[in-house]
């Protein structure tokens, strides 16, 4: 069974609907512990309105920006094991629209197809992927961050822009000059 609306399950809030979704997934040691507590306690002094709000998905996505923790996700093949995973349930699960994968996060940009929900899509890619990456890495243990970021898109404008986002993060995470030239990307071109 699918569930629709908002939910939680313990850590963020998710909406989860049969419309185009923004997530973000990260590496488990991608996103201390010490930052997220620094930014509730921000919240609480008023420094950020809610706690999951628009700024706060700014200030997380340019932590991840700066390539902190092993960055697993650097290795092509681990990398390649993302994409693969991605791409299979396109057009079965989802509706795939635009995507990156980084050193140490993601950007995915899906819509839900009927039957499956986010959160069932978000589980399968990325317990798929954290096995076959540890066992790549000959280790053991947490691979991606427990929970996920996701913004629902509201019209073709927010869906434009986020597209135009998620291929542009390469360039401002200063890995490439032009999106085109990043390997693991929905913008790459051969």
């Amino acid at each position: 069974m699918t569930k629709r609306g908002w939910h939680t399950r313990g850590y963020l809030p998710h909406f989860d609907a049969e419309r185009f979704q923004f997530v973000t997934i990260h590496l488990a040691d991608s996103l201390p512990q010490t930052i997220l507590t620094k930014f509730e306690q921000e919240r609480a002094h008023g420094k950020l309105e809610h706690f999951y709000d628009r700024e706060f998905q700014i200030k997380i996505e340019a932590y991840l920006d700066k390539g902190i923790g092993n960055c697993y996700l650097g290795f092509p093949k681990i990398a390649e094991i993302v994409v693969r995973s991605l791409r299979m349930y396109d057009g079965v699960r989802y509706d795939l629209r635009s995507w990156v994968i980084v050193p140490n996060h993601g950007h995915i940009l899906l819509k839900p197809l009927p039957g499956f929900s986010l959160s069932s899509i978000i589980k399968g890619i990325k317990g798929n992927t954290a096995n076959q990456a540890n066992t790549l890495l000959g280790r053991k243990g947490k691979f991606w961050h427990p929970d996920y970021f996701d913004r629902y898109i509201r019209d073709q404008e927010h869906f434009n822009k986020t597209v135009r986002y998620i291929e542009n993060n390469p360039v401002k995470a200063g890995l490439v000059l032009r999106p085109e030239e990043w390997r693991f990307s929905s913008a790459y071109v051969a």
